[in-house]
């Protein structure tokens, strides 16, 4: 990853007046007015094309940034105004594109949300996100990240009772076991990959490389680095693309942290570095070309302040399924050159170059979120100018956990830490913590098939 960002030009980048003569340049018939909530869903609305423009004032529920992913509303809702009034939608004109697989002209705008007195929506991730941004820029600095988004690929599950399995390819079998970076077993789903890159082609998705990875008919794709905010919208939408190009295929795609039992779990790590406003130089690299401060306090800044930022990181009681010792994810926030057995990994790279990678957060996370927390606590350790521990040459897993648990423990973490809070905004934990605390409450009511094998007749 170099220094400075790559953005790749968009068709919706070309000087237009109005959304409404994009919108006719297009023939588009239908507008998909699209936000993403604390989960990363896609909610929003549907609107004939013709009555959509700049001046058309959208609304929605404040409450919606409550809803949980069972669809529920959590008891505690003092983060909303009683009443639950609007919210206001406001395009953001750079999200245009058009969607590829709808069967009538339509174009997806990815929407801020603000108040009646245009103050924006604290509980909306993706302002969390440009909370984070303007942080930075106070310091004269932009953040750069490029993230690696891993998910697998499963036969359709029409009974949430039955585990899944892989899905058939084009030979008629399905992977009989692991084949970590093997071609051919990319190539058994070519038909749905090239649709993929067709889909994220139109979406303005910049891939960079597909692999195969360890588990069976588990995938990863690197987008290519670039602005945060810009690279979180197309993590998000690749999500959506990939979910309905499996489809089209009879495959599902997810991105579960940890879908099935005896398969590593899925990650969405993050590569991240600084550019300085002014010279455009990596600030992690010194004049000589050497690691910096500010690149040891950004280590330091995660270690110490990523265990408070894990519900953000690992969402869903299923996250925490993922995080355990020898099975390709991290369990502590150590850190060390090249090594991938520590959370934080500092890849081999030019000064130019230089960066961090945070391998804690799960597939299953909102995009936004991950990198807003992430470039969070790098920040903080910048500010205090914390120092890390020592670069860990050996096995990490060999070391102790120093990570949350479960969701319960995460959750707590998040609440009692007041810098987090502070710099996420004390609104938008507070209304992340009901959505979640929620749905770890609804967890708890269910029996597992693992409680009636082994205790029904047991105890």
């Amino acid at each position: 990853m170099t220094s400075k960002p790559r953005i790749v030009p968009a068709p919706n980048e070309s000087p237009l007046r109005s959304i409404q003569q994009w919108i006719r340049n297009h023939d588009i018939d239908e507008i998909e007015a699209v936000i993403p909530d604390m989960t990363g869903i896609a909610r929003g609305k549907l609107i004939p094309a013709k009555k959509y423009s700049e001046e058309v004032g959208l609304r929605m529920p404040e409450g919606i940034f409550l809803q949980t992913v069972t669809g529920d509303y959590p008891e505690d809702q003092s983060a909303v105004d009683p009443s639950d009034g609007d919210i206001f939608l406001k395009p953001d004109i750079e999200s245009f594109r058009l969607v590829p697989w709808a069967q009538d002209p339509t174009a997806l705008i990815i929407h801020d949300c603000f108040y009646a007195d245009g103050s924006p929506v604290e509980m909306s991730p993706r302002y969390v996100l440009h909370k984070v941004m303007q942080a930075y820029r106070e310091f004269g600095w932009t953040p750069i990240v490029a993230p690696e988004l891993e998910f697998y690929l499963v036969k359709p599950n029409h009974d949430a009772d039955y585990p899944l399995e892989p899905p058939v390819g084009r030979s008629g079998r399905a992977e009989p076991g692991r084949q970590s970076f093997s071609i051919d077993a990319v190539n058994e789903f070519d038909p749905m990959f090239e649709d993929l890159y067709d889909h994220c082609e139109v979406l303005d998705i910049a891939l960079e490389t597909l692999n195969h990875e360890a588990g069976a008919a588990q995938m990863e794709i690197n987008l290519v680095h670039g602005d945060p905010v810009k690279i979180s919208d197309q993590a998000f939408l690749f999500k959506r693309a990939t979910r309905e190009t499996a489809l089209r295929h009879n495959m599902y795609a997810t991105f579960m942290a940890k879908p099935m039992e005896k398969e590593p779990g899925s990650a969405l790590h993050i590569h991240q570095s600084i550019v300085d406003n002014h010279t455009g130089r990596n600030i992690f690299s010194d004049d000589s070309g050497q690691a910096s401060p500010l690149f040891f306090a950004h280590i330091a800044g995660l270690q110490r302040y990523l265990p408070a930022a894990m519900s953000l990181v690992a969402p869903n009681v299923n996250s925490y399924r993922r995080l355990i010792r020898d099975h390709a994810a991290p369990i502590n926030v150590h850190w060390g050159y090249d090594n991938r057995t520590v959370g934080l990994r500092v890849p081999a790279s030019t000064p130019e170059s230089r960066r961090i990678e945070n391998r804690v957060p799960g597939a299953d996370a909102n995009p936004y979120l991950v990198v807003a927390a992430s470039l969070a606590c790098g920040l903080l350790g910048m500010m205090d100018q914390l120092e890390p521990s020592e670069p860990v040459t050996g096995n990490a897993y060999n070391m102790p956990y120093d990570l949350p648990r479960t969701l319960e423990q995460a959750l707590r973490a998040l609440q009692d830490c007041t810098p987090l809070r502070e710099i996420l905004g004390e609104r938008f934990v507070r209304a992340f913590n009901a959505v979640k605390e929620n749905e770890h409450g609804t967890f708890l009511q269910v029996i597992s098939s693992w409680e009636r094998e082994h205790l029904l007749l047991n105890v």
